[in-house]
C-alpha cells in the first residue's frame, strides 16, 4: 500500500482512495466530509476496486456509458443484476462475489440478483433463453454475460455460430431494454490459455469481440489477464484454479469488473438515464436476436411423450437444474412428430445422454435432413446442448417434421430424444 487522497467519484461523492500495486481501491458509499477523513482512514476500505481515472489495463475495456446502473442503484436504491454464462456463472465464483461488493458499495439499495447461468451451455442457448430467464424477471440495469469458455469446450462453434450467439444475446437486450448496461467478461481454459500465450486469439473471444466492439459494450478480458500474469510470474495456473476457477481466479476477476465499474461511474456526470444506441446494420443477419423458446406440449402424440422421465431407470448423470422438468420423448426408431413456427430458424435444446440418437427433420416437405444429438460428453452425462434444424428460412410460418432416424452415433447406447424446448428465431 502507498498514500491515500482523494479525488472525484460519484456525483455528490468524495472518493478515498487507496493506492496499491494494483491500482486504486475506492469507498464510494457515502458522502465523507473532509473533517472525519481521518475516521474512515481507520476504517476497513468497501472495496470494489477501480483506478482514480483511466484502467490502466489492457484487458479491462471500458466501452460505452454505466451512468444508468449507477444511477438506478445511486438515486433510486432499486437495482436487478443479471449474470448469464455457463457453469462459471453458475458455480459459487465471481458471481457472488461481485453480487457481495456491489451490496457493500450500496448498503442502502435492494437489489434482485438473477443467476441465469447453466452448466454446459453457449452462447447460441444463451440467445434462446435469454427471453424467458432474464428479460421476462424484469428491468434489468446491469447485465454480466460469460460465453467464451463454453462456444470453446463444450460447442466446439465455428466463428459464425460465436457471432450469431453473442451478437443475438446482445442485440435481443438492447432492443428490449435499450437502458441495460452490460459487460462481458472472457474466462479462459487451457487450450485457450495456450493460445493466447503463443499471440493468437481464440475463436470465441475474437468473434465476441467483434460483437462488443459493434455494439459498445465493455470487455474483462481476464483470459488475456490470466496468460499475462503467468507470463510475468505473478500468478500460475494452479493459483488460478483452472478452467473453473477457485477464489483467487474469480477474485481477479471481481477485481477487473470492480476496476472498470469504477473508472466508469467515477467519470459519470449523467443526472438522467439514456437508451444505449443500436447498429442498424448488424454483423450477421442470422443472428439470433430474436431468438425465443417454444414448448414441445403442442407435439405430444401416440409417439412421443410430454414427460418427466424417470431419471433413476435411464443410465447416466443427471443435474438437479432439469430436476421435475417435462420433456417431449421418445425413444424408439421411426417414431415421428412435427412442429409449426414461425421465424427463419429452428432447433432443439435437448438432454442428450448415452442414449442420444439422430434426429431426422423435414422442413415444409422438403428432404429429410440428420441432426446428430449425442454429444462427447453424453457418454456419462445427460447433456444439454442446443442444435439447430435449420436457419436462414424465410420469415413465415413453417412445419417441421421430426423422426427417430434407425441408426445413431456408434457410441451411443440407443436412439433416444429428450427435448426441453424447441428454439425458433
Amino acid at each position: 500500500m502507498a498514500t491515500v487522497g482523494l479525488g472525484k467519484g460519484l456525483p455528490g461523492f468524495s472518493l478515498v482512495f487507496l493506492k496499491t500495486r494494483s491500482g486504486y481501491f475506492p469507498d464510494p458509499v457515502a458522502r465523507i466530509p473532509l473533517m472525519k477523513l481521518i475516521i474512515l482512514l481507520s476504517l476497513p476500505l468497501l472495496t470494489f476496486p477501480c483506478t482514480a481515472a483511466e484502467t490502466g489495463n489492457r484487458n479491462v475495456i471500458l466501452r460505452g456509458s454505466y451512468s444508468n446502473s449507477q444511477l438506478q442503484f445511486n438515486i433510486k436504491k432499486t437495482g436487478r443484476v443479471a449474470f448469464m454464462g455457463g457453469s462459471i456463472t453458475q458455480m459459487n465464483g465471481y458471481r457472488p462475489m461481485v453480487a457481495a461488493r456491489l451490496q457493500k458499495i450500496y448498503p442502502d439499495t435492494k437489489f434482485d440478483f438473477i443467476n441465469a447461468g447453466i452448466s454446459s451451455t453457449c452462447s447460441m442457448t444463451g440467445a434462446f433463453r435469454l427471453r424467458s430467464q432474464v428479460l421476462e424477471k424484469g428491468k434489468v440495469d446491469l447485465f454480466f454475460i460469460e460465453f467464451a469458455v463454453n462456444d470453446d469446450q463444450d460447442a466446439g462453434h465455428a466463428h459464425r455460430e460465436c457471432v450469431r450467439g453473442m451478437e443475438g444475446i446482445i442485440r435481443q437486450a438492447r432492443r428490449a431494454q435499450p437502458q441495460t448496461d452490460i459487460i462481458v467478461t472472457h474466462f479462459v481454459n487451457p487450450g485457450m490459455l495456450k493460445a493466447l500465450q503463443s499471440g493468437k486469439m481464440p475463436i470465441p473471444m475474437a468473434a465476441h469481440e467483434e460483437v462488443l466492439k459493434k455494439y459498445g459494450v465493455s470487455t474483462i478480458f481476464l483470459a488475456r489477464e490470466v496468460a499475462d500474469r503467468i507470463t510475468a510470474g505473478e500468478l500460475t495456473w494452479k493459483q488460478f484454479g483452472g478452467t473453473h476457477p477457485g477464489p483467487a481466479g474469480n477474485g481477479i476477476a471481481a477485481e477487473m469488473i470492480g476496476s472498470l465499474l469504477g473508472t466508469a461511474w467515477g467519470a459519470s456526470k449523467a443526472d438522467a438515464p439514456k437508451d444505449h444506441p443500436i447498429p442498424g446494420e448488424m454483423i450477421d443477419k442470422g443472428s439470433y436476436f430474436n431468438g425465443t423458446f417454444l414448448s414441445p406440449a403442442g407435439s405430444a402424440n401416440a409417439d412421443w411423450k410430454w414427460q418427466v422421465p424417470d431419471w433413476k431407470e435411464i443410465p447416466g448423470g443427471f443435474r438437479s437444474t432439469f430436476a421435475g422438468m417435462k420433456l417431449l420423448c421418445a425413444d424408439q426408431p421411426g417414431r415421428q412428430t412435427s412442429v409449426k413456427f414461425k421465424g427463419v430458424a429452428l432447433g432443439v435444446y435437448v438432454l442428450a445422454g448415452p442414449d442420444a440418437g439422430v434426429i431426422e427433420v423435414s422442413i415444409d416437405g422438403g428432404p429429410w435432413n440428420r441432426v446428430e444429438l449425442y454429444h462427447r460428453f453424453s457418454r456419462g452425462l445427460h447433456y444439454p446442448r442446443t442444435v439447430m434444424f435449420a436457419a436462414d428460412l424465410e420469415i413465415r410460418e413453417h412445419t417441421a417434421r421430426l423422426r427417430l432416424a434407425k441408426d445413431s452415433n456408434p457410441a451411443s447406447k440407443g436412439s433416444a430424444a429428450r427435448i426441453l424446448q424447441f428454439t425458433v428465431n
